[in-house]
């Protein structure tokens, strides 16, 4: 995982949430019928396991809408300057990747600066990237509890005027399965040919 900035409370708050992602992943290891992935494997973690959203067309929506597909769930900000567009338009390249398997895959962008980014912005940056994909929302005080339950760190830095901050938040997507189970955590940066091959092997062993 990394961080907008590189600033030092926020790497010790992301380590944390490592931390928990790590034990997870050791649990699925202990299973030896695990499938190998190149992400780290959490099948089995205990959060992330549903949310309450709303899109950027105005639609609450829930895992439960996105059943029969792999699910990629990334939170940024639309004024990210740096990991959010490129995780998005990794998301993209994998999505090509598929082939024919493209259309089993639904990119999911959830923002963790709901105050600036209303749904006509988060329309508009979804369509700069795949007009499938889809940005969700809620209120401030949901968010962070949100972000809590996914072991998701977000925090403002202040910037020059009261509405040009910036946001440290974690890194990487999660990746759920086609009957909507959290399966995988992609570090940011990850190939997306080999998170293209995470998601062939979902697909192969789907029941």
């Amino acid at each position: 995982m990394i961080t907008c900035l590189n600033k030092r409370s926020a790497l010790q708050k992301i380590a944390t949430s490592a931390i928990f992602i790590w034990a997870a992943s050791q649990l699925a290891a202990c299973d030896q019928d695990a499938l190998k992935f190149t992400a780290i494997n959490i099948t089995g973690a205990s959060y992330g396991r549903d949310f309450a959203l709303t899109d950027h067309n105005g639609q609450p929506r829930t895992l439960a809408d996105f059943r029969g597909k792999i699910v990629m769930v990334f939170f940024g900000y639309t004024q990210c300057p740096d990991v959010c567009p490129t995780s998005m338009t990794e998301m993209v390249a994998i999505k090509q990747l598929l082939g024919p398997d493209g259309d089993k895959l639904q990119g999911l962008f959830v923002t963790v600066d709901p105050e600036r980014d209303q749904p006509e912005m988060l329309k508009a940056y979804m369509a700069a990237f795949d007009p499938s994909f889809l940005a969700l929302y809620t209120t401030p005080e949901k968010t962070a509890a949100l972000a809590k339950d996914f072991k998701v760190y977000f925090k403002k830095v202040p910037g020059p005027a009261p509405t040009s901050y910036t946001v440290d938040h974690t890194a990487g997507s999660y990746v759920y399965d086609t009957q909507g189970k959290l399966r995988l955590f992609t570090r940011y940066g990850t190939a997306p040919e080999k998170t293209a091959a995470d998601i062939h092997l979902l697909l192969k062993n789907a029941t």
